[in-house]
């Protein structure tokens, strides 16, 4: 799975909120000051190069929808980094989370908790 900036992950989340999108329509939701057509086209053809969103062609124009749920791109991005910065060790993310605070061990026995529930 290609990386994907932090624009890119943006716009992909518009493809999950609102399904399958035109450029123009895709344009019509940004925030101003808005990107130039152009420039969203670019990502859009981007994200499709790696694999993130296909297309339906109508006439002379495409509409692009996703291709990876918002869930499975969450976990292979939770993967990677899982792979690269704790050397594949969900512990070590773990401890880490309980040793920066992020985690406190009420909310560790809680999560055991729902896992044995499970």
């Amino acid at each position: 799975m290609k990386r994907l900036t932090s624009k890119e992950e943006e716009i992909l989340g518009y493809f999950w909120a609102k399904g399958p999108l035109f450029v123009r329509e895709l344009l019509d939701l940004q925030e101003e000051p808005k990107p130039h057509y152009n420039t969203l086209s670019t990502i859009v053809r981007t994200l499709e190069e790696k694999g993130y969103i296909g297309y339906k062609v109508f006439g002379n124009t495409h509409q692009y929808y996703a291709l990876i749920s918002e869930d499975e791109y969450r976990k292979k991005t939770l993967k990677q980094v899982v792979d690269k910065y704790f050397d594949n060790s969900y512990t070590s993310v773990v401890s880490t989370l309980i040793e920066e605070e992020a985690l406190t061990l009420d909310e560790l026995q809680e999560l055991i908790q729902q896992i044995k529930n499970k």
